[in-house]
């Protein structure tokens, strides 16, 4: 997995760190997006990837492991176990499918899988809400003074803590 993760941020740093707009698609094209970017990285697009890319899609917010568990275990009508579900959204974490919100150890589904970049993560402390925004400019500076520092950055994380417009 972490050779996954390397191929991501080498293809981010050949140039794609560039600020840009993409179709977000939605339901069933996401899903299709999703299991094509999967096979593409080399893996396997099984029933059970499917139900847990379903039930992460499914919730509007970021959620943790146990809360995928539960989803996926109601729409299968068996218990299905929290530590499976966290080797599988690491790999989504990996292969681009999904966003790790490290500050909730949650995860959200990228809505556009096919593109590989920097994620910054508004978090509501109030109501948990959070917000997705693409910025590559800042994490690219993040990038480069973590290289002129003398480190090697594979994916900086960015989280804003504080209140959203609704809770204000």
């Amino acid at each position: 997995m972490a050779e996954l993760a390397a191929k991501a941020a080498d293809a981010h740093n050949r140039g794609m760190a560039t600020q840009h707009k993409h179709h977000e698609p939605h339901g069933e094209s996401l899903t299709s997006a999703a299991s094509g970017a999967l096979t593409a990285a080399g893996e396997q697009w099984t029933d059970m990837r499917a139900s847990v890319f379903a039930a992460l899609a499914d919730f509007d917010r970021p959620v943790s492991a146990y809360d995928v568990a539960e989803a996926v275990s109601k729409a299968r009508d068996k218990r299905v176990a929290a530590n499976s579900v966290y080797r599988i959204l690491d790999l989504f974490v990996a292969t681009n499918l999904a966003k790790r919100v490290e500050s909730k150890n949650a995860y959200i589904v990228n809505a556009h899988p096919e593109c590989v970049h920097d994620c910054i993560f508004l978090v509501c402390d109030a109501c948990g809400n959070t917000t997705h925004l693409d910025d590559d400019s800042l994490s690219e500076s993040v990038r480069e003074r973590a290289r002129q520092a003398g480190f090697k950055p594979v994916q900086p994380v960015l989280e804003v803590r504080g209140t959203c417009a609704s809770c204000a």
